[in-house]
């Protein structure tokens, strides 16, 4: 059977830079397996397949692979597929489209807004379908030192510390001091699995941040590596900035309002990436949190499967 296909980069308004994803928009009648071996074929951090939502009133059901595992939930894949969807229905009339729809994915249902303008890149925003936890474990602070080849002493600025944070993909957290810290690691995929911990049944991806950026508009500036996702390194995570949303306000303290943050990432890989965080705040905790950013498509086919 031929299944349509597209491929986009996300989180990026310009061809061969951000994060690319496969979105397959024929994902009925595919085995888990076969599912699975479609995204370890294709390569890409992930690859979604679309399937009838079992709502009616949704826009449709998700299913997300990386080339290693499923996993529940992903923010390059929501943002990505919802602006497929959206530009599959777009009929070109009036300049543009504002849509609302609702994803099933297996963290549950998630709201997204897409907005489509001729001649620009469209544009995809989500509410966080889980406010990011933060999950207590032991962690080596030498043992993750050496996994990403910086000094102990490296690791930690102002209040931030290690920590795990999970919004659905739990994420280990490692604030570096400065951005050429950031920019010098060397990431040993088999001395990170010695060292960081698993949780529900996965091992916690490293997410390395620092405050600042490239970019005069960053707020932080990031590089996550996904060993137990088959990913060495991720251009752009979505998910791990939901869990981000986390840790910033609880190092940073923020107070009741809206906090609206630019993260960057993929930028050693030579994909720059922007991921628009917007954290609301009220008596002390996060209220509501969303993920936005642009996506263009690149590639159109038939997987003939």
């Amino acid at each position: 059977m031929a299944r349509q296909y597209s491929v986009y980069d996300v989180f990026t308004d310009r061809k061969l830079a951000g994060n690319p994803l496969a979105v397959i928009f024929d994902g009925e009648g595919l085995s888990d397996d076969a599912m699975q071996a479609i995204a370890r074929e294709l390569n890409l951090s992930e690859t979604v397949f679309v399937q009838a939502a079992a709502n009616p009133t949704h826009a449709a059901k998700l299913r997300i692979f990386t080339p290693g595992r499923e996993l529940p939930f992903a923010g390059h894949p929501t943002v990505g597929t919802a602006i497929a969807l959206a530009e599959r229905s777009y009929d070109g009339s009036n300049g543009g489209l504002d849509l609302v729809s609702v994803l099933e994915e297996n963290v549950g249902p998630v709201r997204c807004a897409v907005r489509i303008r001729d001649g620009e890149a469209s544009f995809a925003e989500f509410d966080l379908p889980r406010t990011s936890q933060q999950v207590r474990l032991p962690l080596d602070k030498q043992g993750l030192a050496d996994a990403i080849s910086v000094k102990v002493s490296d690791i930690g600025f102002e209040n931030h510390v290690p920590s795990v944070w999970s919004a659905g993909v739990p994420f280990l957290m490692l604030p570096l001091h400065n951005l050429a810290a950031v920019e010098a690691i060397e990431f040993d995929p088999q001395l990170w699995e010695r060292t960081a911990p698993f949780y529900d049944g996965a091992l916690a991806s490293a997410y390395v941040y620092c405050r600042g950026g490239v970019h005069h508009a960053a707020k932080f500036h990031a590089r996550m590596f996904g060993a137990g996702m088959g990913i060495s390194e991720d251009p752009a995570t979505g998910s791990a900035v939901a869990a981000l949303s986390g840790a910033i306000h609880h190092f940073d303290g923020l107070p009741d309002g809206h906090h609206p943050l630019l993260i960057e990432q993929g930028v050693e890989m030579g994909r720059p990436s922007f991921i628009h965080l917007h954290i609301d705040a009220k008596d002390g905790e996060i209220s509501r949190a969303r993920i936005g950013g642009q996506a263009v498509r690149i590639a159109t086919g038939m997987l003939e499967l």
